[in-house]
């Protein structure tokens, strides 16, 4: 009898020890958010800087698909060994530390309140398929305006650490150094520019992803059809790319006003106005045709406004 319950006692006691605590799942959430967040760095610094409008690389001759001749910028990997050849390959992870910083902030700041909103939203059911794309929507739209509000300060320190690289500044360096300059320079308030259109921007995503997936997966996919359910899977994915195109403009706005008359040379004349509002940079960007500069890593066109006569 004993040797029949040893094992299964062992058995128990292996599947006890195999079972992963909250704190593991944590780790490993953290640890994965972190590489990925690393990995993706260089991608989002590239962007930032095209997005400054800092273009270090001549444009190239090139053809379109109609044989059309027209300049084009550098890409990305142009881009990204410019880089490399100014700071070295340490270069490419300029101002990493805040995005990761911001990153596990947000991973906690989203667990905890998506807790406390569903804990409430319990209390009353709704019953229509609209009703309730309302409802999730509306509980999406507060953990993402109080993340956002959470991890500003974050994002403000790493934008402005990876523009110093258009003046060759060194102002802003680590973390702390970070928080003391702007607080000591801009208050509280430096700690949150650029807010309010990178928040208009996330709830106008939300909205339109959340509504256009439902009123397609209600309406335009035909349930006789025998791959509804596969195609429903994927709509919300498709609107998402499609929608982040049209609010595309509202993220590069706020990026422009976090550095926007900082002390940094990305901000300030001649390579960048002194804005007063959010909507004077828009108006700005809208007039240049520059609104969806820096959504593009490859294949990027020079402006019409700036393009110089090609010589055959």
């Amino acid at each position: 009898m004993e040797s029949s319950e040893s094992p299964s006692g062992e058995v128990a006691g292996d599947e006890q020890e195999a079972t992963p605590t909250p704190m593991d799942v944590d780790t490993a959430v953290f640890v994965l958010g972190a590489g990925v967040t690393a990995i993706t760095h260089p991608l989002l610094y590239v962007k930032l800087l095209i997005q400054v409008g800092h273009e270090p690389l001549p444009p190239t001759v090139g053809t379109t698909m109609f044989g059309r001749r027209v300049l084009y910028l550098p890409g990305f990997f142009s881009y990204a060994q410019h880089i490399v050849q100014v700071d070295g390959k340490r270069g490419l992870f300029r101002g990493l530390s805040p995005r990761i910083v911001s990153s596990t902030i947000s991973t906690v700041v989203r667990c905890k309140v998506k807790q406390q909103v569903e804990r409430r939203s319990k209390k009353g059911g709704v019953q229509t398929s609209l009703g309730k794309v309302f409802q999730e929507t509306s509980q999406e739209m507060i953990i993402q305006c109080l993340s956002r509000v959470a991890t500003h300060p974050f994002h403000v320190m790493s934008v402005r650490c990876m523009a110093q690289f258009v003046g060759r500044e060194v102002k802003y360096g680590g973390m702390f150094g970070c928080m003391v300059k702007i607080f000591k320079e801009e208050g509280v308030a430096g700690f949150y520019v650029g807010i309010v259109p990178h928040v208009l921007g996330e709830v106008l995503f939300l909205w339109c992803c959340n509504l256009l997936a439902h009123f397609i997966n209600t309406y335009a996919v035909d349930e006789s059809f025998s791959q509804a359910s596969a195609v429903r899977s994927y709509t919300k994915f498709v609107m998402g790319i499609a929608v982040s195109v049209l609010t595309y403009p509202f993220m590069l706005v706020a990026d422009l006003m976090t550095v926007n008359n900082c002390g940094l040379a990305a901000g300030l004349p001649p390579r960048s106005p002194v804005f007063n509002s959010w909507l004077h940079c828009w108006n700005h960007l809208s007039q240049k045709g520059h609104l969806f500069r820096g959504s593009s890593f490859f294949f990027r066109r020079v402006p019409v406004s700036s393009l110089p006569p090609i010589e055959d």
